[in-house]
């Protein structure tokens, strides 16, 4: 059974609590977090997670169990401007498995593994 469309409010309440969780597990590190979206707002990227080297993991958030494709033109975008200081990036979404795509590389994470 397809799982339900969320709604705009249990959607910004999703990317909150995965940032809220993000900054917490990024703080003892001394890495920081942030947020990019371009001056004419092509590209937006969800959680940009810094170390203090420079070297960053970027995150796009999904309030939903399934990847689609456009939900990776960014990350991709990124990883194009990058290059090796993009040690990786990731879609935390509702589903249950974790898992890394084929075509990509990009990880799968649900949010309930982040802990």
């Amino acid at each position: 059974m397809p799982a339900k469309p969320a709604n705009a409010l249990t959607c910004a309440l999703f990317e909150s609590l995965v940032t809220l969780s993000v900054r917490v597990y990024a703080e003892p590190l001394g890495a920081t977090v942030s947020h990019l979206r371009t001056k004419n707002g092509d590209h937006e990227v969800d959680l940009i997670v810094t170390r203090p080297d420079g070297r960053c993991v970027a995150f796009e958030v999904k309030s939903s169990p399934y990847v689609e494709p456009a939900d990776l033109k960014h990350l991709t975008w990124l990883r194009g401007i990058l290059s090796e200081d993009l040690l990786d990036a990731a879609v935390i979404t509702t589903g249950t498995a974790a898992y890394r795509r084929r075509e990509d590389g990009i990880a799968v994470i649900p949010a309930v593994l982040l802990g």
